[in-house]
């Protein structure tokens, strides 16, 4: 053990005394083997989405057919929420807790004007700032045996659109699963 003085320091023959028994004390001991390192990769950061990149709703039965259209039944309740929306969220916007703040009623529409209207209206809520929107699409009860065509179209078209980040079918007295609550980018 060196000696210390009051200051602290180590005395210049203590030090190289101690050195000299370190080197001794390990002059067996071999160096373990050094296995590579591999870095870890880092997880890339999510990017926000650019507006330009957006699906366009124009020309989307082209680009992407409705398919899966005769999956959904008129009764059947809907729902869908990106990631990164709280289920807290997406659990208020189903008890309709959220101001609806516009509404879009498709009834009696083709599916082309359908899907042009629900485009432009979406534009226009986001850009007037509504968080909240209702579109009712119906339950497709006079579409025969085609199902109903608008609200599988709606389903898709939503889904699709960067600027809505949940929807949900709404209460019975909102419309029920002829409608929904759209919840849109701020």
């Amino acid at each position: 053990m060196p000696k210390h003085r009051s200051t602290g320091r180590v005395e210049p023959d203590d030090a190289a005394a101690d050195a000299e028994a370190f080197r001794a004390a390990v002059r067996g001991v071999k160096p373990l083997a050094q296995a590579p390192v591999v870095p870890i990769p880092r997880k890339p950061r999510p990017r926000a989405p650019r507006r330009d990149a957006a699906v366009s709703m124009e020309n989307l039965d082209e680009v992407m057919p409705l398919i899966g259209a005769e999956q959904v039944s008129g009764e059947a309740a809907l729902s869908f929420h990106r990631g990164g929306v709280r289920l807290q969220v997406l659990r208020r916007l189903r008890r309709g807790l959220y101001p609806i703040e516009g509404e879009l009623d498709l009834h009696g529409l083709t599916q082309s004007a359908a899907r042009d209207r629900l485009a432009d209206f979406i534009v226009r809520s986001r850009d007037h700032g509504l968080r909240c929107v209702r579109i009712i699409h119906g339950k497709g009860s006079r579409s025969g045996s085609r199902g109903a065509v608008l609200k599988a179209g709606v389903n898709l078209w939503l889904r699709r659109h960067m600027d809505v980040l949940a929807f949900v079918s709404a209460r019975a007295m909102d419309g029920g699963a002829g409608a929904m609550y759209v919840l849109l980018r701020a």
